[in-house]
């Protein structure tokens, strides 16, 4: 089998043939198959059957032709192990039975047991570990998107209870990034022993924050995670989600490999926000996939001559693929993007590469 790198060696900042390519949620809605497996199980039952969710993590590799795959998982999933009850609803999301709001909410968290409650995840990712000709990303949820679900019980738009808690509790709030740091730390560095090849830390609605709030209540949690998993030899990702632009500034110690952007900041400027040290990934605008296909490869051109100027640049959207996406218009994307990409770059190098 030969084994596809490209996406590696992008996030290293090292020079690839063409631009790698995934999409965050590349195995979801948009796909019909996916849809028909969705009618009998739910996304928690998928992930319980290590068979299932690994088929299902390898369906967009096989049929969208994308350099990396990700483990099709839940960030709510490691909260189980905690003593959290919760559910996935249908056009809800994630829904808590008991919202965390006081100091002795937080107290009850246990400390999380991977092996023990979590098993099939790392099962799952074994499986994938040896069918895989690309690398498997997996990902947790990053602790202020997990702490904004389990206090205000539900998504919210306001997160009024999250920041409720931050400003007015602050050793409560600072207990629970300890404990849901604690739990980031243990399952990713599982994933890592189980054969995943590189971790994504999805935070995706700390753009909520002003950067001083970010800086003071959040990143703390972040560097200290990122720092505790440096000894892993694996690309390690921090996506901080949408709007959170302003954000970026703050990032520029943090101990990772690549930032993922969001659309609202163009690459140039997050490479420069971030002081040019990292990979970058994104960033196309999800609902341009709706857009004419001259349109949408235009748009990719421009992201993919951006990205290029300096190595270290992979393809992917600004947040997460949905339902009405066309897996027709993602196959001719990822081809469009790997073969425009390698002629870039080739002519990039000059006549002698």
């Amino acid at each position: 089998m030969t084994y596809n790198d490209t996406f590696i060696r992008a996030c290293r900042q090292q020079s690839t043939e063409h631009v790698p390519v995934w999409y965050m949620r590349q195995a979801g809605r948009y796909d019909p198959e996916y849809r028909k497996i969705k009618e009998k199980y739910s996304l928690l039952e998928i992930c319980r059957q290590p068979e299932l969710a690994a088929e299902v993590t390898l369906m967009p590799v096989r049929k969208l032709g994308v350099d990396a795959a990700i483990l099709y998982s839940d960030i709510m999933n490691p909260i189980a192990s905690l003593g959290v009850d919760f559910d996935i609803v249908k056009n809800i999301g994630p829904v808590i039975e008991n919202p965390i709001r006081s100091a002795a909410d937080v107290d009850r968290l246990k400390p999380i047991d991977v092996e023990g409650d979590l098993g099939h995840i790392l099962e799952t990712i074994a499986l994938l570990d040896k069918e895989l000709d690309v690398p498997l990303i997996t990902f947790a949820g990053a602790p202020f998107t997990i702490a904004s679900y389990l206090i205000e019980g539900r998504p919210s738009k306001s997160y009024h209870r999250t920041k409720e808690m931050m400003f007015s509790q602050p050793r409560v709030w600072e207990k629970l990034m300890e404990k849901l740091g604690d739990m980031v730390i243990a399952y990713l560095r599982a994933h890592v022993a189980s054969g995943g090849k590189a971790f994504q830390l999805f935070d995706s609605w700390v753009g909520s924050l002003a950067p001083r709030d970010f800086e003071t209540y959040v990143l703390p949690t972040i560097t200290r995670i990122f720092a505790e998993l440096s000894d892993l030899d694996v690309p390690k990702i921090y996506f901080p989600g949408v709007s959170s632009g302003e954000l970026l500034p703050s990032l520029a110690r943090l101990q990772a490999d690549v930032i993922g952007l969001d659309w609202r900041v163009s690459l140039t400027e997050g490479r420069r926000r971030t002081g040019g040290g990292f990979a970058i990934q994104g960033n196309l605008d999800p609902y341009l996939l709706t857009a004419p296909m001259d349109v949408l490869k235009e748009r990719a051109k421009e992201l993919i001559d951006e990205g290029i100027r300096q190595p270290g640049y992979i393809f992917n959207l600004g947040h997460g693929l949905f339902p009405e996406a066309s897996l027709d218009t993602l196959k001719e994307l990822t081809d469009y993007v790997h073969e425009y990409s390698a002629a870039a770059l080739k002519q990039a190098a000059g006549p002698l590469a």
